[in-house]
Order: C-alpha cells, then structure tokens, then sequence
C-alpha cells in the first residue's frame, strides 16, 4: 500500500492510475497474492519517443508493475544507498541536479584554492549507457546485499525482463525514427539493455556504477570525483595525472563493467574556462544555467499557447533560480511573460496570471 501511494504521487491523474484505483483494493490483493506465490510477471510495456533535448526513447511499464518497482526500491534501496560515495548523484533523495551542481562547485573551490589557483577537469560520458548495460554483471553486482530468496528473486524477475516481448509502441514513424539503431533498446543484444524512464532502472544504474565511483575514490586516490548518472568529473591540478586516471577507466570499464567511454563527450580544459555539468556552467565566483537552455526557454515562452505559459514560465524561473548569478536570464524570460499578458513579481522569482 506505501509503495502504491509513493507509485501514484504526481500521477494520480493518469489514466493507468484512474483505472488501478478504479478498484483499487481487489487489485492491490491480486497483485499481492502473485508476489507472494511467485506468480508475478512484468506486464505491458509503452514505448514512445521524445525529441527534447534530443530524440530518445522512453519506457512506460504498466502501472501495477511500477508499484513493484517502488516495493523493490523501498525495500533493497537503503542498503545499497548506505554504501554509495557523498558524490554519487540521481534517482537518490536530496541528490538532484542541484546538489550535484553545489557538491562540484564545492569541489572546484577547494582544488583552486577560491579560484586563486588554476587547475583542471576531466569530463566523461559512458557510451549508449542505458542501452548498452550488461544485465548479468549488474545481477553479480545485486547479489552482493541482496541475498538469495524471495526479494532477490522479485530483483532477478525485474531486471532480466525483456520489455520487448510485450510493448506498445506510440507515436508517429517519423518520430521512431529520430532514434539512432544504436541508441535503441530494439536493437540491444539478448540480457543487454535497461528501459529508460522506470524507477528500477535508474536504481539498478547507481548499482552497476557505484564500483566506478570506489574505483575512482580507492584506486585512483581521486580527492575531488563527481558524478550525475553516466556523466562524471574528475579534478586535479596536473594535466599528467587526469590522462593517466583517463587511460585506467578506459581499460577498466570494458574489464569490469562491460562498458565503454564515449571519446567524442571526452574533455580535458582548465577550470577557469568553465565547466558544463547537469545543466549548469560553474564558472570564477559564478554558476548559471546553460545559454542553451535560456535561449530555448524563452523562444518557447514568446510560441506557446496561451494556456501553458503560466505554468512554464514558472518552472523555467524555478530552475533558473538555482544558479548564484540568474537575474539577468529571469529578467529574459519574465519579459517574453509579460509580452505574454502576465504579470511578474518584483524579484523575478515568478508570474502571476493577470485578471480582468
């Protein structure tokens, strides 16, 4: 019941959750007594494709078996969270972007001394991550503390379910086909691949690269070491010293994880130029979102229909409000609401609709 009320948080409207709660409690019980005998199957999976930032494709497991999912994570979660390094961020709570963006800037102080000393950063991206996972090294990584029986088993029924048995696909060719093959779960090959867009996926990712994060902390000796998903940085005031540590993950992550770098997302720049992470650019005495982002905001503010631009508008300034130095991006984006008809409050912080 806690895990199915976490489940329908912020999606009790949904039609998948309309028809669950519909008769909520003979489903609940149906559910309960297949977990119990081992009965229980992952049903139907949604597969539809979005186009920002980029093409993708995501995943929507039926809502009975995202109650699972949240079961799993209430129940196994906390045990492989306990382990996990300070810097490891994403899908853990209090660990979003924006504690991902403060925990590097925090580090970048510390390496540069206040910014009164240079030093340099090492960014990396894992190549086709989600698509690309090795499902039988993550289920050696789960059976380390999750221990043989019934909730490992529940684990195991999860994670080597292959989605593409039973799938509904939705949306247009055209958008299908925005999807590079190799960025594709279609295309994955057998026990290779998570579906992006459920719980257990993005759990089962922490699992599989929390060994990377004790091997950059414990081999490496890397003192200053973020990561947000698949991105991670490394720090250090030698530029002899990070090509080294980027020579060992490349032949690491093949060796162990059965995973591989993306050379083309690989960058080594010193620290003074800026860093690009999660959304945000740390720079000397400053962090603001990306100019991308703004200048994508506000084209979408002056386009939108009328109805929508109340609610943008206002989580655009949310998260512009996160950086230390936004004023003049809000000052952008509540002009192009106002050219819209509404009305701004005087620290730029949101808009109000405008009543006749």
């Amino acid at each position: 019941m806690e895990a199915y009320l976490e489940c329908r948080r912020h999606k009790r409207n949904t039609a998948s959750a309309l028809a669950f709660e519909a008769n909520l409690e003979h489903n609940l019980c149906d559910l309960f007594s297949e977990l119990q005998d081992g009965t229980y199957r992952p049903g139907r999976s949604i597969c539809f494709v979005i186009t920002r930032p980029k093409p993708r494709e995501v995943w929507a497991a039926d809502f009975r078996d995202r109650i699972v999912h949240h079961l799993i994570y209430r129940h196994i979660g906390p045990r492989f969270e306990a382990g996990f390094i300070a810097n490891s961020c994403a899908c853990i709570k209090g660990r979003g972007t924006l504690y991902a963006a403060e925990r590097l800037e925090h580090s970048v102080r510390s390496i540069t001394h206040n910014w009164s000393r240079p030093a340099f950063y090492l960014k990396c991206d894992l190549a086709n991550f989600f698509v690309a996972i090795d499902k039988r090294v993550l289920r050696t990584q789960l059976s380390r503390r999750a221990h043989p029986g019934w909730w490992f088993d529940l684990v195991d029924t999860v994670l080597m379910h292959d989605p593409r048995g039973d799938v509904d696909v939705r949306g247009s060719i055209q958008h299908l086909a925005l999807v590079p093959p190799h960025k594709s779960l279609f295309n994955a090959a057998a026990d290779t691949g998570l579906p992006i867009g459920n719980l257990s996926s993005q759990f089962f990712a922490n699992v599989l690269l929390n060994d990377l994060d004790q091997h950059a902390k414990h081999q490496l000796r890397a003192r200053h070491y973020v990561r947000y998903v698949d991105d991670f940085i490394l720090l250090h005031e030698s530029t002899d010293w990070l090509n080294a540590a980027l020579a060992d993950v490349t032949a690491w992550l093949p060796a162990t994880l059965h995973a591989q770098l993306n050379p083309r997302k690989t960058i080594l720049q010193p620290i003074a130029r800026g860093i690009d992470f999660v959304g945000h650019v740390i720079k000397p005495w400053r962090r603001t979102a990306r100019r991308r982002t703004v200048g994508v905001a506000g084209q979408r503010i002056e386009r939108m229909p009328a109805d929508d631009v109340f609610a943008a508008t206002n989580s655009y300034l949310g998260l512009l409000r996160q950086g230390s130095h936004s004023h003049a991006d809000r000052a952008r984006l509540a002009h192009a609401a106002m050219g819209r008809g509404h009305c701004v409050k005087s620290d730029l912080t949101k808009i109000y609709r405008r009543t006749t």
